[in-house]
C-alpha cells in the first residue's frame, strides 16, 4: 500500500503549478505528497489542514500561511478512508474533517489521493464527527450511535467522534447530521465538492474525474 500512496502522491504532485495556492490534507498519504511536493520547490502558498501537516510542510521548506489570509485556493489535495464510484467520500479518520471540509469546498480543483483499499461500492460507518463540547451531552442522546474518541480536542476545541449509523443513503444522511444543532461538522464528503481521484493500483495509478458542480 505505501508503495501505491506514494505513486497517487506523485501524480496529484505533478498537477501544482508555479505560483498557486495549494490546501494541504492530513493523513497517510499526504505524508508521502510532502516531500514529493517540497522537492519540486515551486514558489506556492500552502494552507495546512492540521498542526502536523503545517509542521512537517515547514520542515521542508515549505511556505504555509494562516487560512485567514486566503479567501481562495488553486487546488487543494488530500486523502480520504473511503471513495464510492460515483464520488462520495468518508474522511476524518485523522480527525480534521471540519478543515479538511473547509478547504475543500473553497478550493477550484480538490484532488483525492489513495491507495487500492480505499475505494469501496457502499460507503460503511464509522462515520467521523466533531462536536461542541457545549452541550455535549444534549447532542449525544439526539444523535444516538456515537462514541468519543480517546483523542484531545480539535485545534479548533471540538469534540471527536464516530457515528454508528447507516450510510446506504449518504445524501439523506448527510443532511440529517448538518442539520442537528452541536455537530460542528461530520465526515461525508459529497462527489459535487470532488474534482479528481487518483488511486494507486500496483504500478499504476487511476485517475477518475467528476463532473464538480
Amino acid at each position: 500500500m505505501q508503495r501505491e500512496k506514494e505513486l497517487a502522491a506523485e501524480a496529484a504532485a505533478s498537477l501544482v503549478e508555479d505560483g498557486m495556492s495549494v490546501g494541504l490534507g492530513t493523513g497517510s498519504t499526504v505524508a508521502c505528497l510532502l516531500p514529493i511536493l517540497a522537492a519540486r520547490r515551486l514558489s506556492i502558498r500552502c494552507i495546512a489542514t492540521s498542526p502536523h501537516t503545517e509542521e512537517i510542510a515547514r520542515q521542508l521548506g515549505m511556505r504555509v500561511e494562516p487560512f485567514t489570509d486566503i479567501a481562495n485556493l488553486d487546488m487543494a489535495i488530500d486523502g480520504a478512508d473511503q471513495i464510492t464510484p460515483d464520488g462520495w467520500l468518508v474522511k476524518g479518520g485523522g480527525a480534521a474533517h471540519t478543515r479538511e471540509k473547509l478547504v475543500a469546498i473553497t478550493t477550484a480543483r480538490f484532488v483525492v489521493i489513495a491507495d487500492s483499499s480505499k475505494p469501496v461500492d457502499v460507503l460503511s460507518g464509522p462515520l467521523p464527527v466533531e462536536l461542541l463540547a457545549f452541550g455535549l451531552g444534549s447532542t449525544l442522546r439526539r444523535l444516538g450511535n456515537v462514541t468519543l474518541r480517546d483523542l484531545p480536542p480539535s485545534p479548533d476545541g471540538g469534540i471527536i467522534g464516530d457515528y454508528h449509523g447507516p450510510l446506504d443513503e449518504p445524501r439523506a444522511t448527510a443532511t440529517r447530521l448538518s442539520s442537528t444543532p452541536g455537530i460542528i461538522e461530520h465526515g461525508l464528503f459529497p462527489p459535487e465538492m470532488v474534482s479528481t481521484a487518483i488511486i494507486g493500483r500496483g504500478e499504476q495509478v487511476e485517475v477518475r474525474n467528476y463532473p464538480r458542480s
